[in-house]
């Protein structure tokens, strides 16, 4: 009975480590995947940003900004004072029959603040790439500093305004 219990178990032995590769001594591993593309890095001396110019002054990368300001309605009656921590977080975007998600941050970027949405149809405001801060006034802009919309605090937790295709848009948590 004891030998016929050692046979079986050097058999199962003998199968497990010929079937395992590493001791099998076969070189039959998976392939490694390939690199992922980049594009080149460019090099090339930066202009100094000037924190005075106006909205609509070329950008860095010499894409023209909307001066969508001029064109807005004025501020309305009863909107209320913000400041950028109000804005941090998740929001929740309502527009055109666009319901999605935006995410606002404190770290600056081009154009503002970053931010960005989720699930959003509209290329319109799946192209948000910012946000800024002027006086009561909430813009929502795109990655080349476009105005993509301009809101107002109707409450702590939501805002009201139109966006530059002159679509109302709301903004609440």
């Amino acid at each position: 009975m004891k030998r016929g219990l050692a046979v079986t178990l050097a058999l199962t032995c003998a199968v497990v480590v010929t079937g395992c590769q590493r001791l099998s001594g076969s070189r039959n591993y998976a392939a490694p995947l390939p690199a992922t593309p980049t594009t080149a890095v460019g090099q090339a001396e930066l202009q100094p940003l000037d924190p005075l110019a106006p909205v609509g002054a070329a950008s860095v990368d010499g894409a023209q900004g909307t001066d969508l300001a001029a064109a807005s309605a004025p501020e309305p009656t009863g909107a209320l004072e913000i400041g950028r921590s109000d804005m941090a977080g998740g929001w929740k975007i309502s527009s055109a029959g666009d319901n999605c998600m935006a995410f606002m941050a404190l770290t600056t970027w081009s154009g503002g603040y970053r931010a960005n949405t989720r699930g959003c149809a509209t290329p319109l405001l799946s192209g948000v790439s910012a946000w800024d801060l002027n006086g009561k006034q909430v813009s929502l802009k795109d990655g080349s500093g476009n105005v993509v919309a301009q809101l107002y605090a109707t409450s702590a937790e939501q805002f009201s305004g139109q966006t530059s295709a002159g679509s109302p848009i709301t903004l609440y948590r």
